[in-house]
């Protein structure tokens, strides 16, 4: 028996999943279901290394930690916009900061 040199993983979407007709095929529907959950936690685990990269940089930094820190910061924002398990049917513009609006008269 020859073990294999690597692990591979199905990443992918059932292929028989219809969205406009999710009934149709309820093992495609829990397939694509669990696909989503699975992608989701990974978003979620991303996030968390990047904050833990992130405490460590303001610790070591000290004072200049807006410098040296930035780019982390940016891959933090970047990482949990629409990140949540309530945000799935909002559109991600939504998720960014919120935009000052201009009051016209």
């Amino acid at each position: 028996m020859v073990r294999k040199a690597r692990v591979q993983f199905d990443e992918s979407p059932p292929d028989d999943f219809d969205p406009a007709r999710p009934y149709a095929d309820p093992v495609a529907m829990l397939e694509y279901r669990e696909h989503l959950v699975r992608e989701k936690w990974i978003h979620i685990e991303t996030a968390k290394i990047i904050r833990e990269r992130l405490k460590w940089c303001y610790r070591v930094e000290g004072i200049n930690h807006l410098q040296k820190c930035r780019h982390l910061v940016q891959q933090y924002l970047d990482a949990t916009r629409g990140v949540g398990w309530g945000k799935d049917t909002r559109p991600p513009e939504l998720h960014g900061p919120k935009k000052e609006e201009t009051v016209s008269e």
